[in-house]
């Protein structure tokens, strides 16, 4: 796996931002398949002629079906700083997800207890008073439909676990291409059509206001919405 120069959203000497492709692991994992933050801390090394080891820190990952935005952190202080601002919720999340189905309403909120089996990969809905069932919180609006899909956009409050493929599926939307969660058909590149497309945050070093966008996918479908919608 290499990093593409046209796929880096932001760099600054403390952190770096990556739009993620489809099917790109973002941490090794069990598969052992190559994943970005080993690919990345070669990229780095070969950029700045580095030697020895180079830091990268993953202060947070997407599923590997998943496309957009993924932050690094370039130095432990760095990392350390940014994971306090997504353990304090201070780090604006936001997703576009194109579903089959229209969800009840135009816009709004859903809270909802998932409870995660590890054995299958997957997250279920369930009564919040069963044991180790979390609290999901997410914000989602549709912003635009063609003639068979609707895109929504989705503010992330809680980052559980396939929360908004649970969530969504869970209201009869399940995003395009997702199998395990009741979409009918796989996408032809077997990733499933979410995008993490932007994160807001205060700098953690800087302290400046930072808001980073990840260009959509390249497929038809994609360009077919960004198309119908002006700002996002």
């Amino acid at each position: 796996m290499k990093i593409l120069e046209e796929n880096i959203i932001y760099e600054d000497n403390h952190l770096i931002a990556i739009n993620k492709q489809v099917g790109q692991l973002v941490q090794g994992d069990i598969t052992g398949d190559a994943c970005l933050a080993d690919a990345l801390k070669d990229y780095l090394k070969k950029k700045y002629n580095k030697h020895g080891n180079v830091f990268v820190g993953v202060t947070h990952r997407l599923d590997r079906p998943v496309s957009g935005i993924v932050l690094f952190a370039k130095t432990g202080k760095a990392l350390s700083r940014v994971n306090a601002l997504f353990r304090d919720k201070k780090v604006n999340k936001y997703y576009l997800a194109i579903v089959k189905a229209a969800p009840p309403y135009t816009k709004a909120s859903l809270k909802d207890y998932l409870i995660r089996d590890s054995k299958r990969n997957m997250s279920f809905v369930c009564n919040k008073n069963r044991e180790n069932a979390k609290e999901a919180i997410l914000d989602y609006e549709l912003i635009a439909q063609s003639d068979n899909y609707y895109l929504l956009k989705v503010k992330l409050h809680t980052g559980r676990h396939h929360q908004i493929r649970v969530q969504l599926a869970n209201i009869g939307s399940p995003i395009k291409g997702d199998l395990k969660y009741s979409f009918p058909r796989s996408n032809p590149d077997g990733g499933i059509s979410l995008h993490a497309y932007k994160l807001e945050f205060v700098h953690p070093v800087k302290n400046e206001s930072i808001c980073l966008k990840a260009s959509l996918p390249k497929d038809k479908l994609w360009q077919a919405f960004s198309n119908l919608i002006e700002d996002i």
